[in-house]
């Protein structure tokens, strides 16, 4: 039996994040690869929409330029022949701050002989923003249906 292609490419993610080795990323992302991050593009620019290779290393290390991964724990995880799907918790440390960060993503990945093809990543935002803030986010109150 053959590794899963996320397990390699979750691997060489972090390794680019961490170590600034691209190299081992690019050779595991497909040339016409469709990369999607969900959140608040107005704070955090390397969110939002990326089409091939060259996009998705540039939008990576501008990830790198911003935090560094210390853990991630899996908390769910899907596997299929050429997918796979996961909630997942990191732990990251701002690097011009130099201020912990904690936050969940989901994940839905699509393979093509071994790389990656399609990321849709949902970020839990709103967490995110008030650690960003360093601050909570009041919201206005619902109007009551009663």
């Amino acid at each position: 039996m053959t590794e899963h292609s996320l397990w390699r490419f979750s691997r060489a993610l972090h390794r680019a994040i961490n170590e600034r080795r691209f190299e081992d990323l690019e050779a595991l992302i497909d040339d016409d690869v469709d990369w999607t991050i969900y959140g608040p593009i107005d704070m955090f620019p390397f969110f939002g929409a990326r089409r091939g290779r060259e996009a998705v290393v540039d939008v990576v290390r501008q990830i790198a330029h911003n935090v560094r991964v210390h853990r991630f724990d899996r908390e769910t995880i899907m596997l299929g022949v050429d997918s796979a799907a996961s909630m997942l918790r990191y732990s990251l440390t701002a690097l011009d701050s130099d201020k912990p960060l904690s936050l969940r993503v989901a994940h839905f990945a699509q393979f093509r002989a071994g790389r990656l093809l399609n990321i849709r990543i949902l970020v839990d935002t709103f967490d995110l923003v008030e650690q960003a803030l360093g601050r909570p986010i009041h919201l206005p109150k619902m109007a009551s249906f009663a």
